[in-house]
């Protein structure tokens, strides 16, 4: 069973900015589409979703500091996964495409902002389909997008790292010509178990908690240094590399070891965002 994470009653000024976010992510969607549609009666590649996604990451509070740098075509993105803010993160920085729940697809809005960013939607249960999600995958990297996968299946607290699911990096045996896999490390610092969608909470309340905390906060993306998966034959082999490359890089950055992270972890019991912004200092 999952742990319970219980979150304070949403204060007036919680919910005064949940409105002003909302408002300003449905501005910045209106004014992004037409210019989207416009480009692409001119150009295949529009970079207008991108743009969307950076600023939807600015909206919502994250101070995105990327370090490393991107690679942008030919690239297959393996990352660690904490909230669903480190997808406008990713994308903001380098105009990646995503690997996604099939469900997701029938989502009002969300499937279909999904597939304008050119989501590869998965059945991971279906193996008798994987076949086809791996050619879906296969094109898109050959059509020269970024492509990123979250290989850990769920979010943790940001100070654990889970182990990898291998299944969609079969796109790599053998490794399509000339693509790279580039770890990447989503750190939310000491906040992370704040962000960390990791109990019963549904995706409304984690939403309505986060876009009602005052201030901003720091999130930091390393781009790690891309390897080829011809040097690690073989997607658990690959899988194994990033992974690895990942851990260090977060052991690095919390300064101490991970902790181990399960279903049965301690519920996380979150203060009222007001008060849990005071108590870090933010702005």
């Amino acid at each position: 069973m999952r742990p319970q994470g219980d979150a304070a009653p949403i204060g007036l000024g919680g919910r005064c900015r949940i409105a002003a976010r909302g408002a300003a992510l449905l501005l910045t969607l209106l004014a992004c589409l037409p210019l989207h549609y416009a480009y692409r009666l001119f150009a295949y590649g529009s970079p207008f979703p991108k743009l969307f996604l950076f600023l939807t990451a600015r909206i919502v509070g994250a101070r995105v500091r990327i370090i490393g740098t991107p690679l942008r075509r030919d690239v297959f993105f393996i990352a660690n996964h904490v909230s669903w803010i480190d997808i406008p993160a990713i994308a903001g920085a380098s105009g990646t495409a995503f690997v996604a729940k099939a469900e997701i697809a029938g989502a009002p809005l969300i499937g279909w902002l999904c597939r304008l960013n050119r989501t590869v939607f998965v059945q991971r249960e279906a193996r008798l389909g994987v076949a086809g999600q791996i050619n879906a995958l296969r094109e898109a990297l050959a059509d020269n997008w970024s492509v990123t996968v979250f290989p850990e299946g769920t979010t943790t607290d940001g100070q654990s790292l889970l182990p990898f699911k291998t299944s969609m990096l079969k796109v790599l045996e053998p490794p399509p010509p000339g693509v790279l896999v580039q770890p990447v490390l989503l750190d939310y610092g000491a906040l992370a178990p704040f962000f960390g969608w990791i109990g019963d909470e549904s995706g409304a309340s984690n939403a309505a908690r986060i876009l009602a905390r005052r201030g901003s906060f720091p999130l930091a993306v390393h781009f790690l240094e891309p390897f080829s998966p011809a040097e690690f034959p073989g997607r658990k082999a690959a899988s194994a590399e990033a992974r690895s490359r990942i851990e260090v890089a977060l052991v690095r950055a919390l300064g101490r070891p991970l902790r181990p992270f399960g279903l049965n972890v301690e519920a996380v019991r979150y203060a009222a965002p007001e008060a849990h912004a005071r108590a870090n200092g933010d702005d």
